[in-house]
């Protein structure tokens, strides 16, 4: 009895792993001010990624949690709770994107830091067969209660459209598109999709081969859907971003996809 429950736990889990929520909008969040000239510090975030994050000799970005102290820790706190502060809904639509980009990774961030040491984000969250975190309430802003689920699902997948947003949310593990070393401003939050887009791809967790198989991220499975709906559609994606030699690659390839993922954090070790 004890192996059959144990079977039934791992399949579930699975599911869970393998199933992204779809993107469903919050009409609350849709408002923004076109006119407003209100720029958001995130100087304290910056600060932490200068201090904390790394960058291996591969491009990938890992974060040295369990060397952050106290007084960071405190600043950080301080950030996420200035933004919680804030109505987004005052910010022009770029100021916007960025708040809410830096945001779910600072608090990504803060949550790892409040769990440490953990082997995987995957083994924090609250409910019995949660998989991971991502449905806990996370922060308040404007009186309602958010999740990490509810920021990416219900405000910047829908509100934007962008299937670059992927390359910006970090879920602290090491199959994730990078941490970005640089905190996301009105002023160069498309410059820094673009080139997360083009830092992921270049990278082997991304795109691999593997014999006859073109190895993928599970991020091009789980949301397809951004990527075009289809997996040619998400290889021509991938070649809009992919160095010549890849791209030939891609050109010639008519073989099966296949999908992997690393949920190990992505600390420094």
């Amino acid at each position: 009895m004890k192996t059959i429950i144990t079977s039934v736990l791992l399949s579930l889990m699975a599911v869970f792993a393998s199933a992204a929520p779809e993107k469903a909008l919050d009409p609350y969040w849709v408002d923004y001010d076109a006119r407003s000239a209100l720029q958001v510090d995130h100087s304290q975030w910056q600060a932490f990624l200068d201090e904390y994050l790394i960058t291996d000799d591969l491009g990938q970005t890992l974060f040295d949690y369990k060397k952050v102290n106290e007084d960071y820790s405190i600043k950080l706190s301080q950030y996420i709770n200035s933004l919680a502060a804030m109505d987004p809904r005052s910010l022009n639509r770029l100021e916007q994107k960025a708040y809410w980009i830096n945001l779910y990774n600072a608090l990504t961030v803060q949550l790892i830091l409040h769990n440490y040491p953990v082997k995987s984000i995957t083994k924090i969250g609250k409910k019995f067969f949660s998989f991971g975190p991502w449905d806990d309430p996370i922060t308040v802003i404007n009186g309602r209660q958010l999740t990490l689920n509810q920021i990416e699902h219900n405000i910047l997948r829908p509100i934007y459209n962008d299937p670059r947003m992927h390359y910006a949310l970090n879920c602290a593990s090491l199959g994730c598109p990078n941490l970005n070393r640089v905190a996301y401003t009105a002023d160069n939050v498309d410059e820094l999709l673009e080139a997360g887009a083009f830092a992921f791809i270049s990278h082997e967790r991304a795109v691999g081969f593997s014999g006859k198989k073109l190895v993928l991220s599970s991020i091009y499975d789980w949301y397809q859907v951004d990527f075009g709906g289809s997996e040619h559609a998400v290889v021509e994606h991938i070649k809009k971003y992919s160095n010549a030699t890849l791209t030939t690659r891609l050109d010639s390839f008519n073989g099966k996809i296949s999908y992997d993922y690393d949920w190990a954090l992505n600390e420094v070790k």
